[in-house]
C-alpha cells in the first residue's frame, strides 16, 4: 500500500513539472489570473461578470454562425499562444519571479493535474458500471441526457452558456471565501433534520 502511494505521488510529482514546463511561457499570466479568479480585490468579482456580459452580449449581436465561432475561437487561442509567452517576457521580465510566485505556481500546476485526474477517475467509474450494471448505466445517462436536453429546451442556448461560464468563472472566488462549504453545510443540517424528522415520524 505505501509502495503504492509513493508510485501515485511520484507520477503526481512528475505530471506537475511537465505541466510546470510546458505553461513556463504562460506563468505571469497565468498568476494574474489565479489572482483575479481568487477575489484578492472585492471589485474582481464584478469584473469578472462585466466582462463575461459583454463578451456574450458581442456574440448574441454579431450571432456567428457555428463554423464562424468556432474558427475565430482557435484564432484566437493560436494568436494568444504565439504571443503572448513573447509579451510577458517583455513586460514582467523573467529577473523579477520570486519564489513565493514560483510556489503558487507549482500549487496551480498541481491542482490542474489533480483535476485532470478526477476527470479521468470519473470516466473510468462510468465505464466500469457499464461493465458491472450495464441496467443502471443506461438508466444514469438515459435519464441525464433527458433532463439536460429539457433544460436546452426551455433555456436559450446562449444564455445557458453564458451563465455556466459565469459560474464557472465565480466558483474558485466563492471556493476560496468558503461560500460554498457554507451552503453545502446548511443544505447537509437541512438534510439531516428532515431525515430525523422522517424517522421520528416511523417510529
Amino acid at each position: 500500500m505505501a509502495e503504492s502511494d509513493n508510485k501515485s505521488a511520484n507520477l503526481l510529482a512528475q505530471e506537475t513539472a511537465q505541466l510546470e514546463e510546458q505553461l513556463q511561457g504562460w506563468r505571469e499570466v497565468i498568476l494574474a489570473g489565479d489572482r483575479v479568479l481568487r477575489w484578492e480585490q472585492p471589485w474582481f468579482p464584478g469584473a469578472l461578470v462585466g466582462v463575461t456580459t459583454v463578451v456574450f452580449l458581442l456574440i448574441y449581436y454579431l450571432d456567428p454562425s457555428v463554423l464562424t465561432g468556432l474558427s475565430c475561437t482557435v484564432m484566437l487561442l493560436c494568436l494568444a499562444d504565439y504571443f503572448v509567452p513573447t509579451v510577458a517576457l517583455k513586460v514582467f521580465g523573467s529577473n523579477k519571479w520570486t519564489t513565493e510566485q514560483q510556489q503558487r505556481f507549482h500549487e496551480i500546476c498541481n491542482n490542474l493535474v489533480r483535476s485532470e485526474r478526477r476527470v479521468v477517475g470519473w470516466g473510468k467509474r462510468l465505464c466500469a458500471l457499464k461493465e458491472e450494471k450495464p441496467k443502471v448505466y443506461f438508466a444514469s445517462v438515459i435519464s441525464g441526457l433527458l433532463a439536460v436536453a429539457w433544460i436546452g429546451q426551455q433555456v436559450h442556448n446562449l444564455f445557458l452558456t453564458y451563465l455556466i461560464v459565469s459560474f464557472l468563472l465565480l466558483l474558485p472566488g466563492l471556493n476560496q471565501h468558503g461560500v460554498i462549504s457554507k451552503y453545502t453545510a446548511m443544505a447537509k443540517r437541512e438534510i439531516n433534520k428532515l431525515l430525523k424528522q422522517k424517522e421520528k415520524k416511523n417510529q
